[in-house]
């Protein structure tokens, strides 16, 4: 009798791992589709806020008055951008859909951040090198940035039950980096409320 109820929970569980509604099914969807599926960051939320503070940012007068002052556009490196929130938040995504933007935008230029530089700056050692003389990119040459982008992501969750409430806020700044002037300042706000499904077995 054992024996037979045995084979019985064998057969079970190699017709559940076999049956076709028990596969993992993978679909292609378009990159701009807006899928939310648990509520947390996505990607999604990174271009609609970059899209939004980009718009801003280059809308603001502090562009034109550098322009004007200096005869040319403003250098631009991008700090840190601090993920404050209750979830883990990629935020080098975030901070690259936004220099996309803003250089594709025409009206400032960027300059490699810090990690990027370290990289950047390695070769043209070894150039010093190892490169033919007339190929060699020389050392301390770089373009110095005017200003710098930093900012936060911030998440308040509100939970009862079931339900749940996510606010999140990104704010930026542009500070100048010789005065440490604040020339730029931009906050975006999103809220997001997340019914559970009661699950009866």
């Amino acid at each position: 009798m054992k024996g037979n109820l045995s084979l019985f929970i064998i057969a079970l569980a190699v017709a559940a791992a076999t049956t076709p509604g028990c596969k993992t099914k993978v679909e292609r969807v378009g990159v701009e589709e807006t899928i939310d599926l648990s509520g947390r960051w996505n990607d999604t939320d990174s271009q609609l806020v970059s899209a939004e503070m980009v718009g801003d940012l280059a809308s603001r007068p502090w562009i034109e008055e550098f322009t004007s002052k200096n005869g040319r556009k403003p250098v631009v490196i991008v700090g840190t951008i601090r993920n404050k929130s209750s979830e883990h938040i990629e935020t080098e995504t975030f901070t690259k859909d936004l220099e996309r933007e803003l250089i594709n935008s025409g009206r400032l230029k960027f300059v490699a951040n810090s990690v990027e530089r370290g990289e950047l700056r390695q070769e043209r050692k070894e150039q010093q090198i190892w490169s033919r003389e007339e190929t060699q990119k020389r050392l301390a040459a770089e373009t110095g940035a005017d200003f710098m982008l930093q900012g936060s992501i911030k998440t308040i969750v509100d939970q009862e039950g079931k339900e749940q409430v996510i606010f999140y806020q990104v704010d930026l700044e542009m500070i100048q980096l010789e005065s440490n002037e604040k020339v730029w300042i931009g906050s975006k706000k999103i809220k997001k409320f997340i019914k559970r499904p009661s699950h009866k077995w």
